[in-house]
């Protein structure tokens, strides 16, 4: 299959951060995760797919962890820029011996941004609990990251919008 067959299959609609996505699940079951929050959902689900005409999910970061599932076309890269100023970089997609990884999870709080390096598509699945509400999300402004995360800067300014 290709991305365009993809995206109408799976009713992929364009993403605020990059790439194309739909949610799929969001659990009838509520809690609430802190007192400044309102209750959420257990769990979401989405699919989220990089595109060849797409291929950056720019920087960001959620309240919530988020467990990210490969499912195929090409790797997805990953860099997760963490509070204590840790950058490390991650490789999603099916070529274990090689290092890639199938799942991965990002806690909450970490900044992570994703780009498809070569390829048409790279498709994955996300899995947060509690479940995603845009509120819950940051979008990398700039001088925020720039100024907080000096040492980095060189290699994650191309994901900050």
């Amino acid at each position: 299959m290709n991305k365009q067959q993809l995206i109408e299959k799976l009713s992929l609609v364009s993403h605020i951060e990059g790439g194309y996505f739909s949610r799929t699940y969001s659990s009838d079951l509520k809690t609430g995760i802190a007192a400044d929050l309102k209750p959420r959902c257990l769990l979401s689900s989405i699919f989220y797919m990089l595109t060849d005409d797409s291929p950056i999910g720019y920087l960001h970061k959620n309240k919530s962890d988020i467990i990210h599932y490969f499912h195929g076309g090409s790797p997805l890269t990953y860099l997760i820029l963490h509070p204590d100023g840790n950058l490390e970089k991650k490789i999603l997609g099916v070529d274990l011996d090689n290092g890639q990884q199938l799942q991965l999870i990002v806690k909450g709080g970490c900044w992570k941004a994703t780009e498809l390096e070569t390829g048409e598509f790279g498709l994955i699945s996300e899995a947060v609990s509690p479940g995603f509400e845009y509120e819950d999300m940051e979008l990398a402004e700039q001088t925020i990251i720039k100024n907080q995360f000096p040492q980095s800067w060189d290699r994650i300014s191309k994901y900050v919008r």
